[in-house]
């Protein structure tokens, strides 16, 4: 494995718990929703963390701060098929509470990570 910086942010360590939860969560889907929301949600989680790292990783503060913000637009995503798994019955508002933080925490985060470049950048 690689050393890299981004191993040592905090939004990085986030971003590996919500695909942690993601992953335990989604263990209990429909077998029907396997190639549905199973798939959808695992692969938003992973663009998450993905994103955070590759962010990290680019010279520029413009392209730091893109893939920051394609990290926060994936984030969005899986609220909103956490969204629409609770709507479809398929999980309880009870079962996402850790999830919820987690998420507030990692979206406020890259908000002030795509800041921080944002400013650098003018």
């Amino acid at each position: 494995m690689l050393n890299l910086s981004h191993k040592n942010l905090d939004v990085w360590d986030l971003g590996f718990k919500l695909v942690k939860m993601i992953y335990v969560l989604t263990e209990e889907f429909p077998s029907s929703e396997k190639f549905g929301l199973v798939a959808q949600l695992r692969r938003a989680a992973v663009s998450v963390v993905s994103n955070i790292a590759e962010g990290a990783a680019r010279y520029s503060p413009a392209e730091k701060s893109r893939f920051f913000e394609i990290a926060r637009s994936s984030l969005v995503e899986v609220d909103t098929q956490i969204e629409l798994s609770i709507v479809l019955n398929i999980l309880g508002r009870d079962e996402v509470e850790s999830l919820t933080v987690i998420s507030n925490e990692l979206f406020a985060k890259l908000t002030n990570l795509k800041k921080s470049q944002f400013k650098k950048n003018n």
